[in-house]
Formats: structure tokens, C-alpha cells, sequence
């Protein structure tokens, strides 16, 4: 025979936001009891009574006799509760009152039961792939959790929500057939990277620094730096040819010797004083 729990709570005026930190703080937890045909009743739980009962079960969906003082204890589904994002503690209930001739859809957890063969001798790991399933009942026959066998999986087997047993009578399974609940399978190896060889050193990036040339630019700049050179040096020439004016044909020619050696230069001034002397 299952056990009847049963939860005490009390009438509860007090409504919003503010009045609920207060209402938590003095240490009850604020609900709402829910029923077809009629509007939501506002109730207070102490939380500490609340949470020693929670300790002795695993599911958040199940049948209890809810107590309010100065009534009649009802059949109330506890449907949905709200955690503290940070220390988990159970912040609103909410009840749902049911008829016991009707069948309800309830969410019921999966608790894994042994050690799989696949762990415990071929070195697998075991995946817990789906915790709760979708079951049709009627209130009294409700489950808290349905325990599932994996001591026979090996390596490579799962088990799926139709390998559930349940009493079709009363019982139906509204989650699909073929969705896995628990696998076995070899753990993946981790990807070594290969370091460096001794004595190699890691490549480093290219720094830019500024932008190579083309092959065609390179060589317009050759032909353009060839071009700004020629007139320079053919000036010092110039400069140097200037007292052999006559003679401009053969100077030209052998201009560029004669601006890297000064030397022929120097003669050029004796030939030209000849030749004035002659003329005389």
C-alpha cells in the first residue's frame, strides 16, 4: 500500500512581490492550490516541514493529502514548484486539485539501478541520456520513479523507453518508444598534438613591414633610377669639358672616365692652351 503523505498549510491574505520576500524570509513558502471550476487559493507552508518531507522522495510530481487549518484535507497534485537560482531552496508550490476517477499525465523520473558489465569490465562509461518520461495514470497509482536496470549493458548496447515494463492496465507511456534512456560506450581519446623536434624552433609569422615591389615595378624603378643617374654624371662631365669645347665629340664619349679620373681632365687644359698659342 503506498504511503499517504500529507502537507499542512495555512489561509494566506497576503499577495505581491514585497509581501512574498517577507512571507519568505519569515521562513513559510507561498502556494496556490489550484481546482477545475474555481479560482486559485492563496496558502503559506512552513518550509522547513516542507523540505524534511521532500527528503524522503525523488519525484515533484505526486499525490498528497493537503491539510489547510480550518478545512477538510483534500487530493491535490503537487504540480510545479519554483527554486532560488542560487541556493536551490524551494521558493512557490503550486497544488493541483484532482479527481480520483480521472486519469492524469504526470512526469516521472528514471532512477539507474546496478553497474553496467560495459563499465566494470570492458573499461566503457555509462550516459544517462533521459531522465524523466511522460506516463498516463490515474492519481492513486501514480509512481514517484520508475527504476531501470543497466547491469546487463556491454559496450555498444543502450536501452530505450520501450524496454519499460509497465502494467498496461494501468499505465501508458506517452513518451516515444525508440528514445534511449541509458548507453554504454567507449570513452573517445583525447588528441595529442605533436610538439616540436628538438633543436626545431616554432616558426614564427612574417612581419610586413611595408609593401614588395612587383617584378615590373622593380625594374621601371631600375630604368628610372638609370635615367635620373646618366644626367648627373654626364653634368660633372660637362663641367669638366668645358675648356675642351672644340674637341666636344671625342670629351663626350669618354665623359664617364673622365668624371670618375680627374686626371685626363687635367691634360685637357694644356691641348687647348696649345692651340690658342698656334692660332696666334
Amino acid at each position: 500500500m503506498k504511503e499517504t503523505i500529507t502537507v499542512k498549510a495555512e489561509p494566506r491574505d497576503r499577495v505581491g512581490s514585497s509581501a512574498m520576500g517577507r512571507l519568505r524570509r519569515e521562513g513559510r513558502i507561498p502556494a496556490v492550490v489550484y481546482s477545475e471550476g474555481r479560482a486559485g487559493e492563496n496558502v503559506q507552508i512552513v518550509a522547513h516541514d516542507f523540505a524534511q518531507m521532500m527528503k524522503r522522495h525523488h519525484s515533484e510530481q505526486m499525490l498528497v493529502d493537503l491539510d489547510v487549518a480550518g478545512g477538510k484535507p483534500r487530493k491535490v497534485l503537487l504540480k510545479a514548484m519554483q527554486h532560488h537560482p542560487i541556493d536551490g531552496r524551494v521558493t512557490h508550490i503550486d497544488f493541483y486539485e484532482v479527481s480520483m476517477t480521472r486519469k492524469l499525465r504526470v512526469s516521472v523520473p528514471l532512477r539507474l539501478v546496478g553497474e553496467p558489465v560495459g563499465v566494470t569490465q570492458e573499461g566503457g562509461i555509462l550516459d544517462h541520456l533521459l531522465r524523466t518520461i511522460e506516463v498516463e495514470s490515474l492519481p492513486a497509482d501514480i509512481l514517484e520513479e520508475i527504476p531501470i536496470d543497466v547491469a546487463g549493458l556491454a559496450v555498444g548496447k543502450h536501452l530505450s523507453v520501450k524496454d519499460i515494463k509497465l502494467d498496461p492496465a494501468k499505465y501508458a507511456i506517452v513518451t516515444g518508444a525508440d528514445v534511449a534512456i541509458a548507453a554504454v560506450s567507449m570513452p573517445k581519446a583525447e588528441e595529442e598534438v605533436a610538439a616540436p623536434a628538438e633543436g626545431e624552433a616554432a616558426a614564427e609569422p612574417e612581419v610586413i613591414t611595408a609593401k614588395k615591389p612587383e617584378e615590373g615595378e622593380e625594374a621601371e624603378g631600375g630604368k628610372e633610377g638609370a635615367a635620373k643617374g646618366a644626367p648627373a654624371k654626364g653634368a660633372a662631365a660637362a663641367k669638366g669639358a668645358a675648356p675642351a669645347a672644340k674637341g666636344a665629340a671625342p670629351a663626350a664619349k669618354g665623359a664617364a672616365p673622365a668624371a670618375k679620373g680627374a686626371a685626363p681632365a687635367k691634360e685637357a687644359a694644356p691641348k687647348a692652351g696649345k692651340e690658342k698659342s698656334e692660332k696666334k
